[in-house]
Formats: C-alpha cells, sequence, structure tokens
C-alpha cells in the first residue's frame, strides 16, 4: 500500500522520465517504498520521486514510468508505477558506475584502470568474460569474482524487472518475487507460474493465470488446472467451509477454468498423492480438504473427544449458601439455567454455556469465577478478539486476554509457544464469544490444555458464524456429545429493554416492536426507500439528533451498520460521507484514493501481532509527523504508529459490516437494512446487528428489508465435518 503525507489527488497523465539518481531520501527495507532525488535532463534542480523501487544507488541512470501529482507541503511530485535501470554507455558514466561503492575496494583509480584496459566494453566484459578482470593491476582472483557476482545480481535484478513489468506486474510485487526467488526469478516463473499463487503474498490464482496465459500455457495445462483447484479451493475456506465436496469443487473448477472435468478429476487426484489436498470419504460424499484445515478439524475432535472422557474431582459445596452468598453479593437472584449452569461447570471437564441477551451469561461467569477462586483454582478468562476480550474483562473485573496473547503468538515464527508439548499452567479455561472462534484457532488452543484442565465455552449461537473456516459453537451443539446449559429466561431489568425484547423477537421470527423518535424509546425504525434519502437522514441521526437527545459523542459512541461494503449504501460510502460530516478538517494523510485524518476513526483489517492490534479493533487517528512520514492511532490506552506504506492495515470506521462488529458493543447503532441488501438479508445477520446496541438503536431503510431479514432463517450452509466426528469419536 502507498501512501504519502497530506497528498492532494490532483495528477496528471501517465509519462516517462529518465536521470540520474542524485539521493536516496527514505527507503523502507522491507516494502521497497522509497523518496529519492532524481536529476532529469532539462530541469535545473533535481525532481522528487515515490514509490516501491528496487535498491538503487545514486550515480545510477533510471527509467522511470508514473504520474505527476502534487503535495501540499512538498510540491510537485512523480509517482513511479515502474522502473528499470538504464547501463552507462559513456566511459564518464562507466567510471562512475564501478566507483558508485556497489563493488568492495573499487574506488576511482582502479575504477579508471578498468576503463583504460576495456574502454567502452567494459560492461560486456563484465557479463561475457568476467575472468579478464584479472588482466587488471590490482584484481586479483577473489576480487574478480566479487566483482562478477555483484555485476551478475544486478543484471538479474534487472532482466526480472523487465520480465516481470512486461507481465503487467506492479514494482511492489515484482520486488516481493525477486526478493523471494532471487537470480532464478525468469527460470522459477517460466517453469511453473503458478508457484506465485501459493508462495507469494498478493499474488492470487488470478494474477499467476495472467502471467501464465501471456508466457504461452494452455489452458488445459494441468499446471493450471491443478492451480485452479487450488484456488477454489482456498475461495471455500474463505467463504467459512473447512473442506468442499469433491463433485462441487469439480463442478467450480471446471466452470471458472472453462475446462473439461476430466482434467479437473485428474489434478485433484495428483494433488491428493502429493499431499497438497487430503481426500476423505464423508457421510455426504468425499470431501477435499486443505491438510492445515484437515488437521485443525481432526484435532479439535480429539481434543474434545479427550476432555469429555476426562473425569473430574468436584469439591464438596453447600450450593445454597454458596448461592445465597453470591445473590446478597451481586444483588440479583440466580435463575434455575445459572444454577445448574454452575453446578455442571465444577464437575464438566467440558460444558457449553449459550443464551441471548440479557439472560445472564455475564452473571454467570462471574459466579462461577468467584465459586473457581474460592477453590484455589488457577483461570485464564479469554475471548477470540481484543475488543471481545475488553468487554469480558470490563463485565467481570477480572484479566482477559485474546486467545492469540494467551497462546503466546510469536510473530516472527508464526507460531504459539503454547502448544501440546508447553501446556497453559492453568486449571480452568473460560472462552467467551465461542460463537467467533474459526476451527483454526480452536485446534490451537486445544493443543494447549493441560491434562485435568476444564474447558467452558460461552456465547450466542444465534449469532453469525465466524468469520474464518469452521462453525465450532454450533457444531459443539448439534453434536450433544457435551454438557449444555441453554439460558433462556430474561431477566426482568433486560426485559425493559425494547433491544433485548426485539432480539428475542427476531430470533425466535417474530417482527420487531419499533417506536419512533417521537417517543422515549430505545429501538426505533425510521422508513426510508430512496438509497439517497437513506445517506442524508444517517448524516442528520449521527451528527446531530442522537447526539443531541443522548449527549454522545458522534465519532465515539454511534457505530453505523451496513450488511455490505459496496453499492450507494454500503460501508465504503457510508464512511466517506461521515469523514465528510465529522471531520473535514483534520490534517490528512493519503491512503491510495481514500484519505484518512488526524481525529479519523479507524479499523484494523488485519492482526498485527508485532503492534498487537487485532482484526476488527477500533481507534482514532491521533498524530501525524509529517517529516518522518508516520501516523499515530490511539486503541484505547496505547498509541501505536504505522508507516505510511502500512496504510492498508487500516481504514475508515464510521460505519463498518455487521460481521466486522462481532464481539463489540457501542452505546448507540445505527443500522441500514435495504432490499439492494437482499442477498445478505438472514436472521442472525439482524440479530446480530441489534444485539451490538447497548443504549439505543435505530434501523433506517424498508419494512420490506426487515421482513426479509426476520423471515430468512436460512443459513449458507458450511461444509464442516466436526459434529459427526465427535459422534463418531464419543459413541
Amino acid at each position: 500500500m502507498d501512501g504519502t503525507i497530506d497528498t492532494m489527488r490532483e495528477t496528471e497523465a501517465p509519462s516517462r522520465l529518465e536521470g540520474i539518481l542524485k539521493r536516496v531520501v527514505f527507503r523502507n527495507p522491507d516494502t521497497g517504498w522509497t523518496v529519492a532525488r532524481l536529476g532529469v535532463l532539462g530541469k535545473i534542480e533535481p525532481i522528487t520521486v515515490t514509490g516501491h523501487l528496487p535498491d538503487f544507488r545514486p550515480g545510477d541512470r533510471l527509467r522511470i514510468h508514473g504520474r505527476w501529482e502534487v503535495d501540499r507541503r512538498y510540491g510537485k511530485q512523480f509517482r513511479v508505477e515502474a522502473c528499470v535501470t538504464v547501463p552507462p554507455t559513456t566511459a564518464a558514466g562507466i567510471r562512475k558506475y564501478l566507483s558508485s561503492g556497489r563493488f568492495p575496494g573499487v574506488g576511482e583509480v582502479l575504477a579508471a584502470r578498468i576503463l583504460d584496459a576495456f574502454g567502452t566494453d567494459t560492461l560486456e566484459v563484465l557479463k561475457s568474460r568476467p575472468e579478464r578482470l584479472r588482466e587488471v593491476e590490482g584484481i586479483g582472483r577473489n576480487r574478480a569474482e566479487k566483482i562478477r557476482e555483484i555485476f551478475s545480481r544486478e543484471r538479474s535484478n534487472h532482466d526480472v524487472m523487465i520480465f516481470l513489468r512486461g507481465h503487467e506486474v506492479s514494482v511492489r510485487i515484482a520486488a516481493r518475487i525477486h526478493k523471494r526467488y532471487g537470480s532464478r526469478t525468469i527460470a522459477v516463473i517460466r517453469e511453473n507460474p503458478y508457484r506465485l499463487a501459493r508462495e507469494i503474498t498478493g499474488i492470487g490464482f488470478l494474477t499467476a493465470d495472467r502471467i501464465g496465459r501471456s508466457l504461452g500455457i494452455p489452458d488445459h495445462d494441468p499446471r493450471r488446472i491443478r492451480a485452479g483447484v487450488g484456488h477454489f479451493l482456498a475461495q471455500g475456506s474463505l467463504e467459512g467451509h473447512l473442506f468442499l465436496p469433491r463433485h462441487l469443487l469439480l463442478r467450480k473448477t471446471a466452470i471458472g477454468l472453462d475446462c473439461d472435468p476430466g482434467l479437473v478429476e485428474e489434478a485433484i487426484e495428483d494433488l491428493a498423492g502429493s499431499g497438497e489436498v487430503i481426500l476423505e470419504d464423508l457421510a455426504e460424499g468425499q470431501g477435499v480438504f486443505q491438510p492445515e484445515l484437515h488437521q485443525a478439524e481432526l484435532g479439535v475432535a480429539e481434543g474434545i473427544r479427550d476432555l469429555a472422557r476426562t473425569p473430574v474431582q468436584a469439591a464438596r459445596i453447600d450450593w445454597e449458601q454458596v448461592f445465597g452468598d453470591l445473590e446478597v453479593e451481586f444483588g440479583t437472584p440466580f435463575a434455575k439455567e445459572q444454577r445448574e449452569a454452575m453446578r455442571q461447570a465444577l464437575s464438566s471437564s467440558a460444558l457449553v454455556i449459550t443464551g441471548g441477551p440479557g439472560t445472564g451469561k455475564t452473571t454467570l461467569i462471574r459466579g462461577l469465577l468467584q465459586i473457581l477462586e474460592g477453590q484455589g483454582k488457577r483461570i485464564s478468562l479469554c475471548a477470540p478478539t481484543g475488543r471481545a476480550a475488553r468487554r469480558i474483562r470490563e463485565a467481570t473485573g477480572r484479566e482477559a486476554r485474546t486467545i492469540h496473547r494467551l497462546l503466546e503468538f510469536h510473530p516472527r515464527s508464526q507460531s504459539f509457544l503454547r502448544d501440546r508439548a508447553h501446556p497453559l499452567e492453568t486449571d480452568v479455561v473460560v472462552i467467551d464469544e465461542s460463537s467467533m472462534v474459526d476451527m483454526v484457532l480452536a485446534y490451537h488452543l486445544l493443543e494447549a490444555i493441560p491434562i485435568g484442565c476444564q474447558v467452558i465455552f460461552v456465547g450466542d449461537s444465534d449469532q453469525l458464524p465466524p468469520v474464518g473456516p469452521g462453525n465450532l459453537l454450533r457444531d459443539l451443539l448439534d453434536s450433544r456429545c457435551l454438557q449444555v446449559v441453554r439460558l433462556v429466561e430474561v431477566f426482568r431489568q433486560a426485559r425493559e429493554s425494547a433491544i433485548v425484547r426485539n432480539a428475542h423477537r427476531v430470533r425466535r421470527g417474530e417482527m420487531p416492536l419499533c417506536g419512533s423518535e417521537d417517543e422515549n424509546h430505545d429501538f426505533i425504525f425510521l422508513e426510508r426507500k430512496d438509497p439517497e434519502r437513506i445517506v442524508e437522514t444517517l448524516r442528520e441521526l449521527v451528527a446531530d439528533r442522537i447526539p443531541a437527545r443522548f449527549g454522545l459523542d458522534p465519532v465515539r459512541d454511534i457505530q453505523v451498520l451496513s450488511p455490505m461494503h459496496r453499492g450507494p449504501i454500503g460501508v465504503q460510502r457510508l464512511n466517506q460521507e461521515f469523514q465528510k460530516v465529522l471531520n473535514p478538517h483534520g490534517q490528512k494523510v493519503t491512503q491510495g484514493s481514500h484519505p484518512l485524518r488526524v481525529g479519523d476513526k479507524v479499523m484494523q483489517l488485519r492482526t498485527n501481532y508485532e503492534r498487537e492490534v487485532f482484526n476488527g479493533d477500533i481507534g482514532r487517528v491521533e498524530t501525524l509527523n509529517t517529516g518522518e512520514k508516520w501516523i499515530g492511532v490511539r486503541f484505547g490506552d496505547r498509541l501505536v504508529s504505522y508507516g505510511t506504506e502500512d496504510l492498508d492495515e487500516l481504514d475508515l470506521a464510521y460505519a463498518c459490516t455487521v460481521h466486522k462488529s462481532q464481539g463489540s458493543e457501542y452505546p448507540v447503532v445505527v443500522a441500514v437494512l435495504h432490499t439492494q441488501h437482499a442477498i445478505m438479508l438472514q436472521r442472525n445477520l439482524l440479530y446480530t446487528a441489534i444485539t451490538r446496541a447497548r443504549q439505543a438503536l435505530f434501523l433506517v431503510g424498508t419494512r420490506q428489508a426487515l421482513h426479509l431479514a426476520v423471515r430468512n432463517r436460512r443459513t449458507q450452509k458450511r461444509f464442516t465435518n466436526l459434529g459427526q466426528r465427535l459422534v463418531d469419536f464419543l459413541s
């Protein structure tokens, strides 16, 4: 992701420049993001060029393609889209090249001797007959070999960049490819360009396929078909599946690649033979797994089996005395289901507690923790996301960590320090928001559970499934292999909330009972049919009406939710609108075509363990350092810095999707419902949106869309086999 400080979106048509690199002002060695000064013929002063560049040296002649743009602080700059070196042809140019510092031990004097010996043929000698360097006084065998190696590497860099640019690969991705394969890059790509999709971050099958086609690889080539199978299997995991039925994968691949199904059959068998996919006969036919997902599902099933078979020695407890003391301390009576959950939690090695809003899950957890602590138990309280961990920490007053932190994730090795060989040092693990836990994370957690440890899964099974593959909580419930406590009684105080009452109505398939703005109501529906009128209403609500009514900060306390990213009332459009209304004048930092401003509400788009920020964390841009080109984002009590090349990790968050809101609560939620979102309108999505609101919920859209969401209890089937594995293991 490119990023510059205070950049206007004023650009000119593409153009080409050639000149001498005068100075490298800044370079990020990991991404290649560079700011440099280039001397161009006909211009008195060097120009500033920015972009992802190879590691060029001052004195190199460069030929660059790109566009001019205007920076408010630094003026006109040239944004590089493609760049290659131009070998020097004059004696003076060759002398500068040799003495530039790239060849150890070659200074002005030795460069002059080499030039005296070979003249303007010097570069051809270095390329074709480097052994002749030993004819020059002062160059022995070792120095000649070193010069040859460096020149050969630089020629390789040049050839690779030209080759990749010829196949429309961006400079940034080209640099990443060359870093991975080095001098073998061209040979590797010619042999099998589809390796790129597996081995290079940022390159998918479609890019690799475009390169393959430009290299003349035919549509029916086995390399292409195997890569296509892997691509569509990976797409399935992005949709939440742990495997795809073989017949479905075959059909998707044959249609997607426009090839004979028989070739796909052969590719699947080849991949299975090499261990790149796992084939397993299941109740619904043969399933095709990615090996890591097969291992995860099997490992979770084995972990649950081991837990279920481990007896627990429960301490003798005077339950009536315990319940009485807790009810006095908490100021509320315990429901029958809550009491039963506490009894079972102390006698079960594995327990599932599920229930909707207002049914007392948090009170139950507080009571359990107090009893267990009284017995001297070591307790680990965790949740799948940073937001969910903060919520349960605030609700219980006890330390809670993300599962990744609990397992001591190591960013450099991309692995967990806690595993079967180094298990957690704990007696009880409580996992809140278990509906959000995907199968891979569940596998790593269960791998680290020590013998004799009790595990309690807590969650709301009616919410959306996890973003990652699998459906852990639903599979555990459906398998009926573990003790389950369902909390169904809504407490009196919660029943006073229309948000809670309507969440349960929607869960049962009943239309919510909505109030109007004129009433003192916490669940309000505003019917708007025209998308532009919806946007106008949202602006009015967030910027004026809700803050005036509730005394809330429109950025911090109000969250807009939409089912989809794109479209006239999608998240992207809404964020642009709210930025204009809520933060129009903040100092600007460009993120591609969408600028961020100091004061903006932003969301972390993917987990970054080095920064210790997690996918979905919401913060606020607080500082901007234009000189060193970084911004500071406030996440709770932490200020996290981002270089401009890292801005692709952030996006505006005045509005976000319902999926991204999982695990969070906000004082006020404003949710959009329109038939334009028909494909996403499902009961569990609406239910999840409603249960994000704590103080008030505003629905803006059409009654038809609201009816569609309430009636549609069908959810996309996720292909998992965990439930059946548990039944087989424990029967």
